[in-house]
């Protein structure tokens, strides 16, 4: 009987050690950046109670968290009545009490308010983990991916939006991957609804606006009406859809539509001011005033941010915005916070395919000693010892293999320096170095070997 080839579930990916070092390559250039700004490291469980999840991400959200189903026999306390009669919801939460993390805000957010008194605010993190969604694999999308969020909570001051955008555009600068930093303001959203005479639609309007971009106007149009918004309401809306110009003008143009909704202009002037910080930081990525950027979470009621690569069309590949009060969901009301999340498989996958991983970003070890036998490993342990201690990534081949086999290991694996240390060399107190790119060989004396090394791979 043939064995099964086992596999991994959809929506989830392995990676190799040259993959891992690629996506550690981001890792440690998004967390310099976040560092650089202040921000400190924090970790959450993996799961987390529904009761922290269900409810803050809206309807959408809620449908795709994964649940994890109590330990134990998970039927107990529910009758076989119960089993037919109740629907599927409800179900759910009789034999499922936990869940896996949808997002790193929300638990952020459970943090602060657990830990509000060892908390000196306002409180600036960083989160660098995995988050779950039962979504349908896509291109671009997975059920397991990482996120890289960075938020700070308890300041209301707009110069906090501005440091986030400063943060991606260095983030990205430094990665090489060019972008579009799209801006919008959930109050302007608000004051749009009101403008089109339906403010109790508000979250149906904001929905169906952040899938502009995948199901076009017309697609719009239609989940809106399905929303059972009026057709006088969306004429109104088609002109702020359709709008084109620049920043300025569009917010001129948005100064008529919201002349009448308080909270539509408080959101326009956040988004005025926030532009203005913008200029004087030189931001080098481009970035606009985008009056269909909605981002569907629940929890979002101010500055919104989202970014695409301007090279590679995959979606969003970071965004986030200005929440006021999700805290208050778990009794600390009042507590405003904004953040941005980097989508780490996503900028992976666009920088696999536009070629922005460099030779250096995808390489562990620098330096390989090849094995010739019992005697010469013994009067090559010290040198392997001394480049470590360097700060050199050294191996020594294991076994004293054919050379052709032991130069090939160095090859595929991309290791730039090979050293040879024969009967001839171990007797001269010398080291044969290879450079495997050139094929240049060098001769180095033993006590020379460390800062020689170290010089040609800082070249």
């Amino acid at each position: 009987m043939a064995t099964q080839k086992p596999t991994i579930p959809k929506g989830t990916r392995d990676f190799s050690p040259r993959e891992m070092m690629r996506r550690n390559h981001i890792f440690r250039t998004i967390e310099q950046v976040f560092r650089q700004y202040g921000y400190q490291p924090l970790e959450t469980p993996a799961m987390e109670n529904l009761t922290t999840l269900l409810g803050k991400y809206g309807e959408e959200g809620d449908r795709l968290l994964f649940r994890i189903l109590n330990s134990g026999d998970f039927l107990r306390g529910v009758d076989r009545e119960q089993l037919t009669t109740m629907d599927a919801r409800e179900l759910a939460l009789k034999i499922s009490e936990k869940g896996l993390r949808y997002d790193l805000t929300v638990p952020f957010a459970r943090f602060v308010v657990q830990h509000r008194n060892e908390i000196t605010f306002p409180f600036k993190r960083y989160q660098i983990q995995p988050v779950w969604r039962a979504d349908r694999p896509q291109k671009g999308r997975y059920r397991e991916f990482y996120q890289c969020d960075v938020d700070v909570i308890g300041s209301t001051s707009l110069l906090n939006e501005a440091e986030l955008v400063m943060i991606i555009d260095e983030v990205f600068s430094l990665l090489g991957v060019p972008v579009e930093i799209h801006l919008n303001n959930r109050k302007i959203l608000a004051g749009i609804a009101e403008a089109m005479s339906v403010p109790e639609k508000m979250k149906e309007v904001t929905i169906a606006i952040d899938k502009l971009a995948k199901i076009g106007l017309d697609g719009v149009l239609e989940e809106m009406r399905q929303r059972e918004i009026p057709e006088e309401a969306l004429e109104r809306l088609k002109p702020v859809l359709l709008f084109e110009g620049s920043d300025g003008e569009k917010m001129d143009f948005l100064r008529g539509i919201l002349a009448s909704s308080e909270t539509g202009l408080e959101g326009l002037q956040e988004a005025e001011e926030l532009f203005a910080y913008l200029q004087e930081a030189g931001i080098r990525e481009k970035y606009l005033f985008d009056l269909t950027l909605a981002r569907g979470l629940d929890y979002y009621t101010g500055t919104i941010f989202e970014v695409t690569a301007a090279e590679w069309e995959i979606g969003s590949i970071c965004g986030g915005g200005r929440y006021d009060d999700l805290t208050g969901i778990f009794g600390m009301p009042g507590v405003s916070g904004v953040g941005v999340s980097f989508g780490a498989d996503r900028i992976y996958d666009v920088m696999l395919n536009t070629g922005k991983f460099s030779e250096e970003s995808e390489r562990n070890t620098e330096v390989l000693f090849l094995n010739f036998g019992a005697e010469e490993v013994s009067g090559v342990l010290p040198l392997v010892r001394e480049l470590r201690r360097a700060g050199v990534a050294t191996e020594l081949y294991p076994d004293a293999a054919k050379i052709k086999k032991q130069m090939s290991y160095a090859n595929q694996n991309r290791i730039p320096l090979v050293v040879l240390v024969g009967k001839n060399e171990l007797q001269g107190q010398t080291a044969t170095v290879k450079d495997m790119t050139t094929g240049d060989q060098e001769k180095i004396p033993f006590a020379e070997l460390a800062g020689k090394i170290r010089d040609v791979l800082k070249k």
